[in-house]
């Protein structure tokens, strides 16, 4: 009996000791280089049009000049400026929703890698606009780049919480938050007078976005894709155990293989849904509501204004132009310290932000599940309780929904053929 209960104590140490060792420095590597490449890219372009915004709106009038033989009005250079600005976030747009059937058909780490096209291409375009005396290629740059974004935002957390282990996922991603806030801080601090941020040398600031996705097309072709892409997409079991073996740095990778096996046996009867039918079905509803008051937040919190515009903001607040950068330095390193450090400027507004914030956080408190150490179906299962309903009545419900709205399709084309018809016979 003693002998028994020592072999269990024996068994639960290997267990914890396994439990702690199940990742390896190929992880690390593929998180370290997967968020250079990617997210710290989209923080680094948050910010790096702050610093030269003089000097940028100086080149346009120059270039306008140039042009058309008449210096820009205010009126047309704050447009143009504007539009320079906020177009990386139409690019982003674009770049999320082709983001979807991408990553399904070349898989998370081809997708990374392509997606540096991107990238070069936008950093060349920039980087090169005033040589080439075209405000265009500024402009144009800034959408491709927004496009490189959207796809890498997408990409990455997928890549990563699909090679990562559950233990770890959460704190793993917290690697893409990171890299943003990195990103958003070497863009100010390259910003600044003494490094380009200077009339002569603002381009460079642009042709630095070259040497992340460099770094990333020079590492991840070494590492493997996705083991529940090669799973589930390729049916590769081979393939997803070796790259399961790889990032866990383990032999032993069986467990992980049913799971990710018994995750698409309990999706067999998942239909893919539109837009209108998954905002009338009230099985996901909370799940609906989550996600949109969380981009709402994100979006809504004011750190957009403060990467873009701060020394607009600054400017107007009567402090220095030689101090300007070093402020905005601060406001990069501790994020938490800028509404604080916004507080002499018209920052009113700010206190609608942390509203909107605190309900934000209230909201997710009360609402979202934890999902530490969970997979997607006891999250799924949560929701599915708030939901009041069971998860197999959930997955029959979205089903039937696809089903009535085909059979109505069916009936709205059969009509029309039938009034066609007529008309012929008339």
């Amino acid at each position: 009996m003693e002998n028994k209960e020592k072999s269990n104590c024996e068994i639960k140490e290997k267990q914890g000791v396994k439990k702690k060792v199940d990742w390896s420095g190929s992880l690390i590597i593929a998180s370290l280089a997967g968020a250079f490449g990617s997210s710290f890219l989209y923080g680094y372009n948050l910010s790096v049009v702050n610093a030269p915004t003089v000097y940028i709106k100086r080149f346009y009038n120059q270039s306008w000049e140039r042009r058309y033989g008449y210096v820009i009005d205010e009126a047309t250079l704050t447009l143009v400026w504007s539009i320079t600005v906020s177009i990386f976030s139409i690019g982003g747009l674009v770049g999320a929703i082709i983001a979807t059937p991408t990553v399904k058909f070349f898989g998370r780490k081809r997708t990374l890698l392509i997606n540096n096209v991107f990238a070069v291409v936008a950093a060349l375009l920039m980087a090169l606009c005033q040589l080439a005396e075209s405000f265009e290629m500024l402009i144009l740059g800034r959408i491709v780049m927004g496009i490189d974004a959207g796809v890498s935002l997408s990409a990455l957390p997928m890549y990563l919480s699909e090679i990562s282990p559950k233990e770890i996922r959460g704190s793993l991603g917290q690697v893409t938050a990171i890299f943003i806030c990195i990103g958003v801080f070497t863009g100010q601090m390259l910003g600044l007078p003494e490094i380009f941020g200077n009339e002569s040398l603002w381009p460079c600031l642009f042709a630095v976005i070259v040497v992340p996705s460099l770094v990333q097309v020079g590492i991840l072709p070494f590492l493997p894709e996705s083991p529940r892409y090669l799973l589930l997409e390729k049916h590769d079991k081979h393939g997803a155990e070796k790259a399961f073996q790889t990032f866990l740095g383990k032999d032993d990778v069986s467990q992980e293989v049913e799971e990710v096996l018994a995750e698409r046996q309990a999706q067999t009867n998942v239909k893919l849904v539109s837009v209108l039918q998954l905002l009338r079905n009230h099985s996901v509803r909370w799940q609906i509501i989550t996600v949109i008051i969380t981009m709402a937040c994100y979006q809504l919190c004011g750190l957009n204004a403060i990467w873009y515009y701060t020394n607009s903001i600054f400017s107007e607040a009567g402090i220095s132009h030689k101090m300007i950068p070093y402020v905005t330095l601060g406001t990069g390193a501790i994020e938490v310290l800028s509404a604080v450090s916004s507080a002499g400027l018209h920052t009113f507004c700010f206190l609608v932000f942390a509203v909107i914030c605190l309900a934000g956080a209230i909201y997710l408190f009360f609402v979202l599940p934890e999902t530490k150490n969970r997979t997607i179906n006891e999250i799924s299962q949560a929701f599915a309780k708030r939901n009041k309903v069971t998860l197999e009545v959930q997955m029959s419900q979205v089903s039937s929904d696809m089903k009535s709205s085909e059979e109505h399709e069916h009936n709205f084309s059969s009509t029309l053929d039938n009034v066609e018809t007529k008309n012929r016979i008339v």
